[in-house]
């Protein structure tokens, strides 16, 4: 269900480097969401640093919600970039996995796939 791999780098330079592989890729990131620094601006005390970027493909989450407009749910993609006990790691959750359980179209099933290829090929490139 999930994909990660473990990197050498740091936590910043983990993220600028996976944002470029995801322009690189022909996706756009439309927004990364700090949840670290915004669980700690709130007061809670959490030692590690996430990021998790929102990455969109227009034509293929148009392709998406053409056959099944209640997949806007589950769009954009996510791919985070964390730390865990001292370690930097990639990661997403399978978009083939994810659509499965939401939708029978073979269709949906075979653009999820492409998608999921395509997101794991940053995640290896960003390493």
């Amino acid at each position: 269900m999930y994909y990660k791999i473990q990197t050498n780098k740091d936590f910043e330079t983990a993220t600028s480097d996976l944002e470029k592989c995801v322009i690189d890729g022909g996706f756009g990131v439309m927004h990364i969401h700090n949840i670290g620094n915004t669980l700690r601006s709130k007061g809670v005390e959490f030692a590690e640093n996430c990021n998790v970027l929102e990455v969109c493909n227009p034509k293929i989450a148009a392709q998406v919600m053409a056959q099944d407009m209640q997949l806007n749910m589950a769009l954009p993609c996510r791919i985070s970039v964390y730390t865990q006990n001292g370690d930097t790691f990639i990661g997403m959750i399978k978009p083939e996995k994810m659509l499965s359980s939401l939708s029978d179209s073979d269709e949906l099933k075979t653009i999820a796939l492409a998608v999921e290829q395509t997101l794991m090929q940053m995640i290896d490139n960003a390493k």
